[in-house]
């Protein structure tokens, strides 16, 4: 697996790495493209970090880095929109206004409120914050579904409690069923994020169960993304993709290049 396709450097709020200390350690792993898929989060945690990209400079950057390395890797423009049914407008007009190669689009609020941190969970079973963490990508993607896939669909199971001590495809079967179905409906892909194994999950987001399951329901467009924040997470056990995605009944794997789907042998 030589294209990573979830990467964030410093012009997203988490990350504090360059874009080209990133571009290098793709270089150094042998990597052939990477895409950029920095954050956009309208609306987010108020008193938290602003997830707000600066476009244009972003951009520009991109650019320099591509004239820079250009001839030893390819540089892909891309955008991690964080979803929520009242941004609909709003994320439109901005989608509109660039060439984007690819676009990931993620529930990283659920009514207000980021799994991330534990005052989600306060109060409440962990079981029925999963629950309402999956209902919300439904309702994320009936309000937008200008994006190619849809990422770390089991980002809740990073952060809850007990993480993913008692998750599994089986006992959220119902809900599952149904995001995968509109997920397919709406013509969308899946994000395969490596980052669970960072995470300490022992699996990617969102779990092989899942994925297997996608690929029965009629599923094709499957990227693979690190979720890399820093040069060391680039490509984040990626030695184990090819093996997950053929044993869940995938024979191909998906890049992007102007939003077009490419798929390519495994």
């Amino acid at each position: 697996m030589n294209t990573d396709f979830h990467i964030h450097s410093s012009f997203s709020s988490d990350s504090e790495a360059s874009m080209e200390s990133m571009i290098e350690a793709g270089i150094r792993l042998g990597l052939t493209a990477m895409c950029f898929t920095e954050h956009l989060d309208y609306d987010y945690v108020p008193g938290e970090p602003d997830f707000i990209v600066d476009t244009p400079a972003y951009l520009d950057c991109l650019r320099r880095c591509r004239d820079l390395y250009g001839s030893r890797i390819e540089l892909l423009f891309g955008i991690e929109l964080g979803l929520q049914p009242h941004l609909t407008r709003r994320l439109n007009d901005y989608i509109s206004q660039w060439d984007f190669d690819f676009v990931i689009g993620s529930s990283h609020l659920v009514h207000g409120a980021d799994p991330y941190y534990p005052a989600f969970y306060e109060g409440r079973k962990e079981e029925d914050c999963y629950l309402e963490y999956f209902e919300t990508i439904i309702e994320n993607l009936n309000a937008f579904s200008d994006i190619d896939v849809y990422g770390h669909i089991d980002y809740v199971v990073r952060y809850g409690p007990n993480k993913n001590r008692f998750y599994s495809y089986e006992k959220y079967k119902e809900i599952l069923d149904e995001v995968l179905k509109n997920i397919i409906a709406h013509g969308v892909g899946l994000e395969l994020n490596t980052a669970g194994y960072k995470y300490g999950l022992g699996a990617p987001n969102p779990h092989p169960d899942v994925l297997r399951r996608y690929r029965e329901l009629g599923g094709e467009i499957i990227t693979v993304g690190s979720d890399g924040h820093a040069p060391e997470h680039l490509a984040y056990d990626f030695g184990k993709v090819k093996d997950i995605l053929l044993g869940c009944g995938f024979r191909y794997y998906t890049v992007f290049r102007k939003r077009k789907p490419e798929f390519r042998k495994l």
